[in-house]
């Protein structure tokens, strides 16, 4: 029977990323902890999520697969504090999830994973890659929001750029080489962006945190995070918006 606990935040982050494409995912757990893979309804983008086993207070239960409502799941850790330790128990004979917060039991059942997408994440040359503040980042789409949306990214072997522009305003985010933490750009690299998608991605990360981006001309774009303190790690991939001629 699979039961773990769990540091309420580090669950919190797991699911805010998740939650950002989809209503319900498949935990996977196995000897090295829990991941997800999970791709939106429109096949814009996906999410694959790892949570390592040293992640949590503690990790027990055979290989297996969870299908969980993220909602239900988010609405018990509202009732969790900072620091509050979450407890996980795999009830099998009622297909539930029990989750317990400090004096609280919440009972779900699972969600059957017969249905589910299993997503392969594709093997993806790109060319150009960059780490950044993720503060740095969320200015950029905080100025954006208003004017646009979408975004156009544009790696060059100087720096970095977000420009968003509509019909009568714009803005441009621009990161010079000295400012970023890592550039490894040959060419110049750029592709436009749904900046609804891209903001939702980013908002999930630790403000704290670096984020790594790789990308090319009109392909994908691969952002990369750590979550838990570096018990896990995120890598969305987002599809190009192609420029009509």
């Amino acid at each position: 029977m699979f039961e773990a606990e769990v540091r309420s935040e580090v669950l919190l982050e797991v699911l805010n990323v998740v939650s950002t494409l989809v209503d319900e995912a498949k935990f996977i757990v196995n000897e090295a902890g829990i991941t997800m893979k999970v791709v939106d309804p429109a096949h814009v983008a996906m999410a694959e999520v790892t949570l390592k086993k040293d992640a949590f207070e503690s990790f027990n239960g055979p290989e297996g697969e969870l299908g969980i409502d993220i909602s239900k799941l988010m609405d018990v850790l509202k009732l969790a504090a900072t620091g509050d330790i979450v407890k996980l128990i795999h009830d099998e004979e009622k297909t539930a999830l029990i989750v317990k917060v400090n004096n609280i039991t919440r009972q779900m059942l699972l969600v059957d994973t017969a249905s589910m997408s299993d997503p392969k994440v594709p093997n993806l040359s790109l060319p150009a890659h960059v780490v950044l503040s993720a503060n740095d980042l969320n200015q950029g789409i905080k100025a954006s929001e208003s004017v646009s949306d979408h975004i156009s990214l544009t790696m060059t072997t100087d720096g970095f750029e977000l420009n968003s522009k509509g019909d009568t305003d714009s803005v441009q985010l621009k990161l010079p080489k000295t400012h970023l933490k890592k550039l490894e750009c040959k060419e110049k690299a750029k592709s436009m962006f749904s900046l609804n998608y891209f903001s939702n991605m980013i908002k999930s990360v630790n403000k704290k945190a670096d984020i790594a981006i790789s990308m090319g001309t009109d392909y994908p774009i691969k952002i990369e995070f750590p979550i838990a303190e570096g018990g896990g790690e995120v890598r969305y991939l987002l599809a190009p918006r192609i420029e009509s001629d």
